[in-house]
């Protein structure tokens, strides 16, 4: 099959059999466990007015109800489960005490969430102690361990599907950094114990589990009492985690609203190094354009999306006509049959997607060959072992010697030359940055090239800048620089919109969401005094001192003129109005009257006034419809 570079663009709905599996194979299952115990209905931070503080619960409510909304725009076959542990009621399949699980029902699966579940979780807090209540329930003298049995209840709710084919993860929100400090002695000792157990028979069989701590306003949230045994943390990763916790609560909650694109493979090509050579590359869009999305045309009865189909009916029979298995063309009066096969190979310019041509100096490759987004290639072993030790080869080459690979893009419809750059793996602290492999840039042909205008600034005639300005215009480049810009920092405003809309009408919210716009300028930066300075230097050494005045004088002139303007159509609409122009031209009286009546009707109706007085005449009468 042939890769069309057009459809690596295609939007995630337009979906058919084969990327269903890769769909499911994306597919993340995420069971939330939710703290209600009386310390989570404490405020957040420390008290500073009379005005309500709000809780750790309800910070934690609105970043799950957060997350739901977006998870909605950019993983609607994602699944959830909202579970509370240390509550008086208990709603489990287990039957565990101090556990109440929320969105699932019985031997159900889990949730995709929706505008009902966020609607009703999103007030929960207003109902939550007369309906689901909160205790402490691992005190001394009891041998209940809600922690243990919260993690029993969500590895339970995650039994279903392959932890190879789908991500399975718990995430813990609470501000208690230590369950069992009620309790003393072996009971205490024995609980933690059998509570890690749990936590690591869990991440045996898959399952991810993630803190999300909440310090109160008191103290610091401390790991090391007992969270770091649960999810495995060692020496300075203790540490760091919290700080890092902190952050990953805050991008839950301020999370754009986007369709979230897995890393995923486009196609699979072969790649003709030579004749007797032939390797397999997969394909990886990097860029992806992103729009709202088709129009989807409902029935207006059972409300499910139609279906287009078309049909071709015989003329004379009326009988459905079958797609033909053969294709004809006309040829010196006679009829050339075709299968679709030997159709399909008359249109195809290459027997490979890929053939290498040779090899070019970087240098010969401009930025402005760029036509489109380029497409991210890597070698795979699944069809043709030893591609990868090929591919190795030629990308270490070209990054030794600094040259590209130029390729012919064997595309029947559309056959284009392309440069393959290698690029380098680039790791950090973090792990991998970019991995390695090489670009596949799509190039113009010398039809596609545009030659500007020849500017040649080194004439006499060319303006050139003094050596003043270029200081002044350095001055302000330094001061309006964008420290740490970055591509991914701003968000598409329209679309943005476009969701806030479509969740307003789906919550039925009467107002909509606000919508920050980060490609406005930042008006509070470019207030600063230093930077108004640079402008005004800048401004001063281009347009010269007296700039704002003139540009005032002018302004001055435009209304003065306006104001002039306005006048005198007032006093035309005046005496156009002592004259019944029908009645006039009618009687066939226009004639009589001056050219400066008439003027006074054309002015009066924003018509044309130039002309001798037989044409003012015809323009009133087309005017009048006469």
């Amino acid at each position: 099959m042939d890769l069309d570079p057009e459809g690596i663009f295609r939007d995630d709905s337009d979906e058919d059999e084969d990327n269903l599996h890769e769909r499911e194979a994306n597919k993340e299952m995420v069971v939330y466990l939710i703290d209600a115990s009386p310390k989570m209905f404490t405020t957040a931070t420390a008290a500073q007015s009379d005005e309500k503080q709000e809780t750790h619960f309800r910070t934690i409510v609105n970043c799950i109800t957060q997350s739901l909304k977006t998870q909605i725009i950019g993983r609607s076959h994602d699944e959830v489960a909202i579970c509370f542990f240390n509550t008086k009621e208990k709603k489990n399949l287990q039957e565990l005490a101090g556990v109440y699980v929320y969105n699932v029902t019985e031997r159900e699966p889990l949730d995709r969430p929706d505008a009902r579940l966020i609607k009703e979780f999103s007030c929960i807090e207003d109902s939550f102690m007369s309906n689901i209540g909160s205790r402490y329930a691992i005190t001394s003298g009891s041998r209940e361990n809600t922690v243990y049995n919260a993690l029993w209840v969500a590895q339970a709710l995650l039994r279903k599907g392959s932890a190879k084919t789908v991500s399975k993860r718990i995430l813990i929100f609470t501000n208690e950094d230590d369950p069992f400090g009620g309790i003393t002695g072996a009971v205490k000792t024995d609980m933690i114990r059998t509570t890690i157990q749990r936590a690591k028979d869990a991440q045996d069989l898959g399952l991810s589990i993630e803190l999300l701590p909440l310090s109160r306003p008191d103290e610091d949230f401390n790991m090391s009492l007992f969270y770091a045994d649960l999810i495995g943390l060692e020496g300075h990763e203790i540490v760091q985690y919290v700080p890092s916790a902190g952050e990953k609560l805050e991008d839950m909650t301020d999370q754009l609203r986007k369709r979230m694109m897995k890393k995923r493979k486009v196609k699979t090509l072969s790649f003709a190094i030579i004749d007797d050579v032939c390797i397999e590359v997969n394909t990886y869009a990097l860029i992806r354009p992103t729009v709202p999305g088709t129009v989807t045309w409902l029935d207006s009865i059972s409300n499910l999306p139609l279906k287009a189909e078309r049909s071709f009916i015989c003329n004379d029979t009326g009988a459905l006509i079958q797609d033909p298995h053969m294709r004809f063309q006309l040829y010196n009066d006679k009829v050339v049959k075709f299968s679709v096969r030997e159709l399909s190979d008359v249109k195809r310019v290459s027997s490979h997607h890929l053939r290498l041509l040779g090899f070019k100096p970087l240098d010969c490759l401009k930025d402005y060959h760029n036509l489109r987004p380029s497409t991210f290639i890597y070698p795979s072993d699944e069809q043709i072992f030893g591609s990868t030790r090929v591919f190795v080869a030629l990308h270490s080459s070209m990054l030794r010697l600094g040259r590209f690979a130029l390729a012919f893009y064997g595309n029947p419809t559309r056959p284009q030359l392309v440069a393959l750059v290698a690029q380098e793996e680039v790791s950090s602290s973090g792990g991998q940055d970019e991995p390695p492999g090489m670009h596949l840039i799509y190039l113009p042909y010398s039809d596609d090239v545009r030659y500007p205008e020849e500017v040649h600034l080194t004439s006499g005639d060319a303006p050139r800048a003094t050596d003043e300005q270029i200081k002044k215009a350095s001055n302000l480049l330094r001061r309006i620089d964008l420290k740490n810009f970055s591509v991914s920092q701003f968000a598409n405003p329209g679309l943005q919109k476009h969701y806030g809309i479509l969740e307003a009408l789906a919550l039925g919210e009467d107002e909509m969401p606000d919508i920050k716009d980060e490609t406005l300028p930042d008006e509070e930066g470019l207030a600063r005094p230093g930077v108004v300075k640079a402008i005004e230097e800048f401004k001063a050494s281009v347009f010269g001192e007296n700039y704002d005045q003139e540009e005032a004088e002018a302004a001055a002139g435009k209304a003065g003129t306006s104001k002039k303007r306005k006048a005198i159509t007032d006093a035309a609409s005046q005496k156009n109005a002592a004259y019944d122009w029908a009645d006039l031209a009618d009687n066939g009286k226009l004639k009589d009257m001056t050219v400066m009546d008439l003027k006074s009707y054309l002015t009066a109706h924003g018509l044309p006034v130039s002309g001798k007085k037989d044409a003012l005449i015809s323009r009133i009468l087309t005017h009048l419809g006469k």
